[in-house]
């Protein structure tokens, strides 16, 4: 017979235990490195204090869903590519993807097809789902 889980009563973590935890990973962090190993107590420790930030800033500072502005920058960035080549491209002007990234502007489905293809962007993501 299988036994139920035991339900863990979830403290809420308060935003003086938040600062405290940066802190004290900011003291663990040149303690621990890729090669230490995983039993070390700083590396169990820098562990549990990491969980308690993520916990906190899970529930105070929640990420949303990056813009399309967003998207293509980071896309940008992330393939070293410049606006100018992208323009080039997907065959529109330089200041016609300034306004893409700034948010100046918003993209026709044609576009927003070749910014994926040209990009590596889910259709998804560029619809914002």
């Amino acid at each position: 017979m299988a036994h139920p889980k035991k339900k863990h009563k979830y403290t809420k973590i308060t935003k003086v235990q938040y600062e405290f935890a940066l802190a004290r990973i900011e003291e663990l962090l040149p303690m621990a490195d890729d090669n230490t190993p995983a039993n070390d107590r700083n590396a169990v420790e820098l562990t549990m204090i990491s969980d308690v930030v993520k916990d906190y800033e899970k529930e105070h500072y929640p990420l949303g869903k990056p813009t399309v502005a967003q998207l293509i920058q980071l896309s940008l960035d992330e393939k070293k590519m410049s606006q100018k080549q992208l323009a080039t491209e997907i065959g529109v002007s330089p200041s016609r993807i300034s306004d893409y990234v700034s948010g100046r502007a918003e993209h026709t489905l044609k576009i927003a097809r070749l910014l994926c293809v040209s990009l590596g962007i889910t259709p998804a993501a560029m619809l914002g789902f």
